[in-house]
């Protein structure tokens, strides 16, 4: 199964160019914060979970939180445990370069 038919049925959006994309940022964001080149194993599902996250917020871009008919909700950064996740394979910098094992 491809991530975007994850993404359906995680979300039940149909719109796969609209997923492609939030799936394409989510990794330019891992690789960002990993410093690394390519996703490795056990870093795609934080790719899809950023990427629900990103869905999920649409039209919130901005907020901090909203009030409306008596609920309350508030808006984090992404859950904690994905951080804990993106931090296990973050690359250290030695000697101003960041070395990524070669397979």
């Amino acid at each position: 199964m491809t991530d975007i038919e994850k993404m359906k049925k995680l979300t039940g959006e149909t719109d796969e160019e609209l997923l492609a994309l939030l799936l394409e940022d989510a990794k330019a964001f891992v690789l960002s914060y990993t410093n690394r080149t390519k996703i490795v194993t056990g870093l795609e599902k934080a790719v899809r979970d950023l990427a629900v996250i990103a869905l999920n917020r649409m039209g919130t871009e901005g907020e901090s939180g909203r009030s409306e008919g008596g609920e309350s909700y508030s808006f984090n950064d992404a859950p904690r445990q994905i951080y804990d996740t993106l931090n296990r394979y973050r690359l250290a910098r030695v000697g101003g370069k960041y070395h990524e094992a070669e397979t």
